[in-house]
């Protein structure tokens, strides 16, 4: 990552180092993660240690916002292969579509229908204290439903997770040759979605209203990009905003409920009793900058709101 981190805490102006504790056990690890699923993820656990077909998943869970799957696996060691390891853990699960759906079932009390699940939403998580330049750098593809995880703790009871980004990665994962069939087989059921795809049929105008909108949110914190399905999610520790960009137009959603939000020029409307993509129930419509600054102070009380 290239990045050294020091903590420290402050007593009387003076610095006291906050020394890293390494984690004795995956199970400790697996164990702390579970407990705080939602919290951390906004997943919701279904099965820790889920077997099947002589594969053992450290932990399954399903994530009610993009209606897929989500496999988590725990690592303490560093000598493994993170692309080999999450395309198998997916083609066990897209080759067992009725046995993830059974688990879920019975472990939830809920009857999931295979047609609820999209399954081109699905993707593993690996979290580990640390990770190789190797495995850091394997991750850097467009289209890669695998995501890092680091976990560190410290000696005055702190706990930290952090994503491992790719750096603005733009070659995808099916050109390369290392167990290519698998991959490709795989991808066509999978979706990674990107900003340029979504971007792909907009207006040049578009894009670059697009394009000032995310500059003024990224100002206001530390803001995560995440494109979705059917829109591109600004989170800080849940999403504030979601935008799905038209051929002419931006479609916000300003993830606050239905009365909190103060909008004195009334420029919202009220989606909280009809369906709609993104979340929250405040949506707005624009094809120009005009009200930019307006609009970015109604964001900013959903991140007051929203962040964690």
């Amino acid at each position: 990552m290239g990045v050294k981190l020091n903590l420290y805490s402050i007593s009387n102006d003076e610095l006291i180092l906050i020394k890293e504790v390494d984690f004795k056990l995956e199970k400790d690890i697996q164990k702390i993660t579970e407990r705080n699923i939602d919290l951390l993820f906004k997943l919701e656990l279904v099965k820790s240690e889920f077997a099947i077909n002589n594969f053992r998943i450290d932990t399954l869970t399903y994530d009610q916002e993009s209606n897929s799957f989500v496999i988590i696996e725990y690592k303490r060691d560093r000598n493994f292969s993170v692309v080999d390891q999450g395309y198998a853990y997916l083609s066990l699960m897209l080759n067992n579509k009725a046995d993830f759906i059974l688990e879920y079932n019975e472990n939830k009390k809920k009857s999931l229908k295979r047609e609820d699940v999209d399954w081109s939403q699905s993707r593993v998580m690996f979290i580990a204290p640390s990770f190789t330049n190797y495995q850091i750098e394997s991750i850097n593809f467009k289209d890669l439903p695998i995501e890092l995880w680091q976990i560190k703790t410290f000696d005055n009871n702190t706990i930290m997770y952090s994503q491992i980004l790719s750096s603005n990665a733009q070659e995808s994962i099916k050109t390369i040759s290392h167990n290519a069939d698998e991959v490709k087989k795989i991808n066509k059921e999978i979706k990674v979605y990107t900003e340029n795809e979504h971007l792909s049929k907009c207006s040049e105008e578009i894009r670059e209203l697009y394009e000032k909108f995310k500059e003024h949110i990224q100002s206001i914190g530390e803001i995560e990009i995440k494109p979705k399905k059917k829109y591109i999610a600004f989170i800080a520790g849940s999403n504030i905003v979601d935008i799905h960009p038209q051929k002419k137009s931006l479609k916000l959603w300003i993830n606050l409920s239905k009365g909190k939000l103060d909008d004195p020029k009334n420029i919202t409307r009220d989606v909280s009793s009809i369906g709609h993509w993104g979340n929250g129930d405040y949506e707005i419509q624009v094809s120009d900058d005009e009200n930019i600054e307006y609009i970015l102070s109604l964001i900013k009380q959903s991140l007051k709101r929203n962040r964690k």
